[in-house]
């Protein structure tokens, strides 16, 4: 009876316990550290805490020749137990310092975070851009992997957030045996530089009457756009933000992307400015849903690498200018391939169509989790029945921050299940355990 109510605890009412609240000897540390530094790649170790460590990994540029350039990436462990599972968390960006994420909450596990080669501190020092590919990122979490099971010898799992969880399905399709699970969120498979689905799903979300108050907003911005600029000027200025490709076409790229937008953070159409709304509430309110930085200087050079993978084998999205084209004075035809590092790219179209036949064939043990009005579910994996992987679409939490902690009781516990089944019962003991002690 204590089993079972144990496990009906869990299901409906996951706890995520404080990961980095560990008490670790010093003497373990220093063992820790040790066998770290003994890691053929890892050039430096640097402890932030007790259990949390920054690590500095040599990668080749091109693994395909590695005995060329290279260059140092980032990686975040904190370190639970040898004894506990791993997870990895394929970050699609520059990495933030040190954080839970929720699969190594959820399973009271050591965690690697790693930066995405050409973002953060993980940059080589001449950017050849040729080596930015969903093959050479894979290849650097299966280094990592390699050699981080020299410490960490029980189960491994990948996951990551949106292009996040793109890199943890690339990297699966490349290396299906590093790894025993992948939990991929909100991550997106697009079938093209400006997959139409997208567009289709935006002009399908919601209510009619929403999907009106979005375009007659959107139409509205355009129509004041000459009491608008100043606004968007003295702002911009407030924030430090230079735009080299001109602050009028930044500003209706802003408002070409606020449905997109819309939908992927789940606003709520009540807040959308009506015609009776000032200028002052209709700009305020494009900045609270899109804002500019992504269009900033700044912006466009964080970004690059990003737009880089889009228009040569990530995919994107386009946008519907129905009922707008004629308002649009600075960007006529408008395209993203505009914040790319460069023109006249080559797409890639058949690596994704590749890796959904690999992933409808082979792709077991994948937890894919997505959120029902999420714009960028329009591209969501969807498994075939032949393979043992698992999606969940949440309709209450039905945005971009789709978590398992905002599930359903129903769906947490057909999650909680599936993870259980696929790990061995690795939750259930390790949560009785930290359970026992609460």
């Amino acid at each position: 009876m204590k089993a079972k109510f144990l496990w009906f605890f869990i299901c409906f009412n996951v706890v995520f316990f404080p990961l980095f609240a560990q008490n670790i000897n010093l003497n373990e540390v220093a063992v820790l550290i040790k066998k770290l530094k003994a890691l053929p790649d890892v050039e430096q170790v640097q402890a932030l805490s007790d259990n949390s460590y920054q690590i500095d990994f040599r990668q080749p540029l091109d693994h395909k020749n590695p005995e060329t350039a290279s260059f140092t990436q980032r990686i975040y462990l904190t370190h639970i137990g040898y004894d506990k599972p791993t997870v990895m968390v394929t970050e699609g960006y520059a990495a933030p310092h040190n954080q839970p994420y929720e699969i190594s909450e959820l399973l009271l596990a050591n965690q690697l975070i790693v930066e995405h080669r050409y973002f953060g501190e993980s940059k080589p020092d001449t950017k050849n851009w040729q080596y930015l590919t969903t093959y050479q990122a894979a290849t650097d979490h299966h280094r990592i992997i390699d050699n981080f099971k020299k410490i960490y010898g029980e189960k491994w799992l990948t996951t990551g957030i949106s292009k996040g969880g793109q890199a943890a399905i690339y990297h699966r399709y490349y290396y299906s045996d590093d790894v025993d699970v992948t939990v991929p969120y909100v991550a997106p498979l697009n079938f093209g530089v400006e997959d139409p689905r997208l567009t289709k799903f935006l002009n399908s979300l919601g209510s009619a009457s929403c999907r009106k108050k979005i375009f007659e907003y959107q139409r509205r911005l355009l129509e004041r756009r000459e009491e608008l600029l100043p606004l968007m000027k003295w702002y911009s200025i407030g924030k430090g933000q230079k735009f080299a490709i001109g602050r009028e076409v930044a500003f209706e790229y802003a408002v070409l992307e606020y449905s997109f937008s819309f939908w992927q953070w789940g606003k709520d159409c009540r807040d959308i400015p009506t015609a009776t709304a000032s200028n002052d509430e209709m700009f305020q309110h494009l900045v609270d849903v899109v804002g500019f930085e992504l269009y900033s200087d700044k912006g466009m050079a964080y970004y690059a690498p990003f737009f880089y993978q889009a228009m040569t084998e990530l995919g994107y999205y386009g946008y519907d200018v129905t009922g707008l084209r004629h308002l649009l004075k600075a960007v006529p035809q408008p395209t993203n391939t505009i914040f790319a590092p460069m023109r006249d790219l080559s797409f890639d179209a058949e690596l994704n169509q590749n890796v959904r036949k690999w992933l409808r064939k082979s792709g077991d043990r994948m937890l894919y989790i997505y959120g029902e009005t999420d714009a960028w579910s329009a591209a969501a994996v969807n498994p075939s029945p032949k393979t043992d992987a698992l999606k969940i679409t949440m309709k209450n939490y039905a945005h971009h921050n789709a978590r398992i902690k905002n599930m359903t009781p129903a769906d947490k516990q057909k999650t909680m299940v599936t993870l259980q089944r696929w790990l061995n019962e690795e939750i259930l003991s390790t949560q009785k355990t930290m359970s026992d002690k609460q």
